[in-house]
């Protein structure tokens, strides 16, 4: 395996670090800019809205661009962007000013990951195995290192503005130091089939991204409503004190990193349709459990189940549809990611909204048939293009 290739690797993990980093650095400062700001919960919720659509509308313009112009461009201009843009929230004076910085922010944000999550599928591969897995958990990664600046910049009386703008100063710099590793862009190759032909391999194409897409939103879903309700069950159902209730999420990550830490190796052996359908299965256990049972000890354990069996799903995903078409890997990932973000934003408010009708631990078993479609629907990763023991061999 040559030194360029490693590079390249290792670009892609900074830039994943970097991805997580910034989002991670918004999140821990939301309770502080939410007080300066002076706003509601729900005047926040509606804030939010407009980050997801900053996010999802930049990742459509930055899959097609990468796809045009290239990773080594695209990348390193969404990273010194996002990094940029991050302080913006903590600048904001009043509601409309937020709105704005958090829809900028989204933008640049979703610009960053669907560039790097292409140049990833390139690497991948380049490698002629799977390792998108540990990318993502990389980005995990990024959020604990955000945590824990915010909790030292916290303590140390700094204000958001002051811990955002080291943050994103820190993050221009480690956007542009890797960007000559990343690989180049590759000259598509002609295509030499026929008009009716090559259309007929566009719609299956098309239409296997789509439901790829599909499955993202789902299992996305699954991990937005995971984020959101996770403490509140263990506290409201099950009358857990708050600072038990707490690691209920903490469970879940741990296990979801773990589990990307781990995916790679799984799909090299088994095949990434594998991972998908035993993943989505262990992650309908899990939630079933936390979801039916009376005791604390239980639930701790089927949020652990839940997270593990999530933690190898998106990556195959957003693998598979970088592989479908090389070529269009920036807009596939796009759209795929896309509809993926959307199911993680709508997520847990689909679960509040099923408060209403039901009680909130009965609300999880729409998860739990959301994993269960998904595990079903698997085959949908079957492709001849994805990276093979075979080739992963060769790379040696």
């Amino acid at each position: 395996m040559n030194h360029s290739l490693r590079s390249a690797r290792a670009a892609t993990f900074a830039y994943f670090i970097l991805c997580g980093t910034t989002m991670g650095a918004w999140v821990v400062q939301i309770p502080a800019i939410e007080e300066r700001v002076d706003i509601s919960h729900s005047t926040l919720g509606g804030l939010l809205v407009l980050l997801g659509l900053g996010a999802f509308t930049g990742m459509q313009a930055a899959g097609r661009l990468t796809d045009r112009l290239g990773a080594r461009i695209i990348v390193p201009a969404t990273g010194v962007l996002c990094s940029a843009t991050l302080v913006l929230p903590g600048l904001a004076q009043d509601p409309w000013t937020l709105a704005g910085a958090l829809f900028v922010f989204g933008f640049c944000n979703g610009g960053l990951d669907v560039s790097m999550n292409a140049h990833a599928v390139h690497v991948e591969k380049a490698y002629g195995r799977p390792v998108m897995s540990a990318f993502h958990a990389t980005f995990s990664v990024g959020g604990v290192i955000a945590a824990l600046v915010g909790a030292a910049t916290a303590s140390a009386g700094l204000s958001p503005a002051a811990s955002m703008t080291a943050v994103g100063a820190l993050g221009v710099v480690l956007a542009l130091l890797p960007a000559r590793t990343l690989l180049p862009v590759e000259p598509t190759a002609a295509v030499e089939e026929p008009g009716p032909a090559r259309a007929a391999k566009h719609r299956k194409t098309s239409g296997r991204i789509w439901l790829l897409a599909a499955l993202a939103m789902m299992v996305m879903l699954c991990e937005g409503a995971a984020n959101d309700w996770s403490a509140l069950h263990l506290k409201d159902t099950l009358g857990a004190p708050a600072s038990t209730a707490a690691f209920a999420y903490g469970t879940f990550a741990a296990t979801m990193t773990i589990g990307r830490l781990l995916a790679d190796r799984l799909a090299a052996r088994a095949g990434s349709m594998a991972v998908l359908r035993h993943g989505a299965a262990t992650a309908a256990v899990g939630i079933t459990l936390a979801a039916l049972t009376p005791w604390t000890w239980a639930a701790f354990a089927g949020w652990a189940l839940f997270g593990l069996g999530l933690s190898g799903c998106v990556p195959q995903l957003f693998s598979a549809a970088g592989h479908a078409d090389p070529s269009a890997a920036g807009a596939n990932v796009s759209r795929v990611a896309g509809l993926g973000y959307v199911g993680m934003l709508a997520g847990p408010a689909v679960i509040g909204w099923l408060t209403h009708l039901v009680a909130l631990n009965h609300t999880f078993l729409l998860l739990t048939l959301l994993c269960a479609i998904t595990a079903v629907a698997a085959t949908a990763l079957r492709t001849g293009s994805e990276p093979t023991r075979e080739t992963a061999a060769s790379s040696h």
